[in-house]
């Protein structure tokens, strides 16, 4: 263990847009690569996923890729909502505390529906 806590040194941001639908929970295809940890690793503060419009009843999924394999990190229920003048599209953020990517993995995200959502990764490397 380190005698002094190792900060991220250098502020970074990451995102996709996903939009084919893909319904596995452990070999997606159909992958949107939203952040990708520098040479030293990552540290991971928050993930703000959007609509792009209208939704249905739909899952966002977010995986931690190794560069081999995938591993379903949270998935996140998307309510039906028609988006106009006077409504919103679907947003919401998801914060952590301490998710941290080693050099190598990404953050992956994927649509179970055929919809579009804009998915961005705010942190920072090592």
């Amino acid at each position: 263990m380190a005698a002094t806590p190792n900060f991220a040194a250098t502020p970074k941001y990451g995102g996709a847009s996903i939009s084919t639908a893909d319904t596995s929970r452990t070999a997606p295809t159909n992958v949107g690569t939203v952040f990708t940890a520098g040479s030293s690793g990552s540290r991971i503060d928050e993930v703000t996923i959007t609509a792009a419009g209208t939704t249905t009843a739909n899952v966002v999924r977010l995986f931690v890729y190794t560069g081999s394999v995938y591993y379903l990190l949270q998935e996140v229920l998307i309510p039906a909502i028609t988006a106009s003048a006077s409504q919103d599209s679907f947003s919401t953020t998801l914060t952590f505390n301490s998710f941290v990517l080693p050099s190598g993995y990404s953050l992956q995200a994927t649509t179970n529906n055929a919809e579009t959502y804009h998915v961005h990764a705010f942190g920072g490397d090592f």
